[in-house]
Formats: structure tokens, C-alpha cells, sequence
């Protein structure tokens, strides 16, 4: 009995070591992550393989694992900028980026875990420094803010392929100028809408206009093939026509049969 207690405290030990050593040798990777190893006593940050997947893993109890978020991350961010007259424009975009599987442990490795201040938002100013450089003020103001827009995200999407992040879209949200450059475009703008609307409006009545000259020669012309075509001989029959059918009327009158000034017969009567 007295053995007992002797040969179960080793064993209490043992057990306690191998749940403590379990607990260091798992770690859980989140729903939107992928791990990477860290090797204590190999190469360090593993590169030559796959970053561990979601779910409960298994790991070398002096090894450790970073999580890196995998899903589709937004940044925002407010700079200013020069347009290509060197006048201060505010603008405000958006990116949407995710992180590239394949190229964690390159990621991890090269750029550490602080990859949005370190790659993604410097290439995002870049990108958006060189392209407004080519526009004016009134261009991005106005009519160039979707092409501006194409033209951040293409630049963004160069400088950041190599650096193991995809780029899915980049934002212009907000461009703001200085006020009096502001008013002075809205008014250029203004005025160039009511120069459109007048020259519409001359378009629209001189349309107007054609139309009803047409129409005009169109009866003139009908007016001369009518008048060329009634000859006495068919009025006389028109006349013979009319008079027969008021004959038949029921209402009192006198016909004479005869010739007036046009050659047709006289009807008197009244109702």
C-alpha cells in the first residue's frame, strides 16, 4: 500500500506532461484563414508547402503558427494628390484585395504580417498619384471619374502582383476640390448644358420648320394635279351627278332643265 502513492506520482506527472504537450501541439485555424508554420528547429517560415487549412491542426509542440485572414479584406483611404496643372485634389478610394493562398508563406516571410501598411496601401497611393497627375481637375471632377477609376486599378494591380496579393477592385468614392475651382467648373458645366439645350432647341424648330414646308409643297402640288385633271367635261358629269341625287331627295324643290353660266341645271327650291 505504501508503493501506491510512489509509483503514481510519476504516472500523474507523465499524464499532466502529455496533455500539456497535446494542448501545445494543436491549434485551431478559423473559418476566412490559413495558417503559416514556423519551424523553431528546422528553416523557419515553411515556403515549400501548402499554408494549413481551416479547421484543428496539428503542430511540433516548438513550432508556431501565424493566421492570416484569406477573404476578401476593404481599406479605405483619404490622400491628396496633384492634378496635371499641380493643383491639391482630395480623393477618397476604396480597394478590395485578398491575400494569395499559394504565397503565404512568401508573404509572411518577405513582408511580415503588417502587409497592408507595408505593400497594399503604398501602392494604392502610388497608382493613384500617377494617374491623377494625367488628368485636370475638371476631367476628374467630371467626365474622367469612371476612367480614372479603370486606370487606379490597373496601376494598383501591377505594382501589387508580385507582392503576393490579388487586387478585385479599386473605388473612387469621393474627389474633392478647392472651392473656387469647384464653382468655376460647375459653372463652365452649367453653361455648356444651356448652350446644348439652345442648339437643341434650334435643331427642333428648324425640323419643325422642314416639315412644315413640306407638307406645304405637298398640297400645292396636289392642289395642281387636282385642277389639272378637272376638265369642263367632268365637272358637267359631277354636276349631272349631284343634281340626280338631290332630285331623289325628299325635300321640295324646282329643277330647271336648262343651262346657267356653267352649262349645269338651275335648282330652286327651299326645305
Amino acid at each position: 500500500m505504501e508503493k501506491l502513492p510512489k509509483i503514481g506520482v510519476p504516472i500523474v506527472i507523465l499524464i499532466v506532461i502529455v496533455i500539456i504537450a497535446i494542448f501545445k501541439s494543436t491549434i485551431t485555424i478559423n473559418g476566412g484563414e490559413r495558417g503559416v508554420l514556423y519551424e523553431t528547429l528546422g528553416n523557419g517560415i515553411v515556403t515549400d508547402r501548402p499554408a494549413l487549412d481551416e479547421g484543428f491542426q496539428f503542430v511540433l509542440p516548438w513550432n508556431t503558427v501565424q493566421r492570416f485572414n484569406v477573404r476578401q479584406q476593404e481599406f479605405f483611404d483619404q490622400m491628396k494628390v496633384l492634378s496635371s496643372n499641380g493643383l491639391d485634389i482630395q480623393l477618397d478610394a476604396t480597394i478590395w484585395f485578398q491575400l494569395q493562398y499559394d504565397k503565404l508563406g512568401f508573404l509572411y516571410k518577405e513582408k511580415g504580417i503588417d502587409y497592408l501598411d507595408a505593400i497594399v496601401r503604398p501602392a494604392l497611393r502610388s497608382a493613384t498619384r500617377e494617374v491623377v497627375g494625367r488628368y485636370t481637375p475638371e476631367e476628374i471632377y467630371s467626365s474622367k471619374r469612371a476612367i480614372i477609376q479603370e486606370e487606379i486599378f490597373v496601376e494598383t494591380k501591377k505594382l501589387l502582383d508580385d507582392q503576393y496579393v490579388q487586387i478585385n477592385k479599386v473605388l473612387v468614392r469621393d474627389v474633392t476640390l478647392p472651392k473656387t475651382i469647384r464653382d468655376a467648373i460647375e459653372r463652365k458645366l452649367g453653361q455648356e448644358q444651356e448652350s446644348l439645350e439652345y442648339e437643341f432647341r434650334l435643331v427642333t424648330a428648324a425640323k419643325e420648320a422642314e416639315k412644315v414646308i413640306i407638307e406645304a409643297e405637298g398640297k400645292a402640288q396636289a392642289n395642281r394635279i387636282l385642277s389639272a385633271s378637272l376638265t369642263d367635261k367632268i365637272l358637267q358629269d359631277k354636276g349631272i351627278e349631284a343634281t340626280i341625287k338631290l332630285s331623289e331627295s325628299p325635300n321640295t324643290k324646282v329643277i330647271v332643265i336648262g343651262s346657267g353660266d356653267s352649262g349645269l341645271p338651275l335648282i330652286l327650291g327651299n326645305n
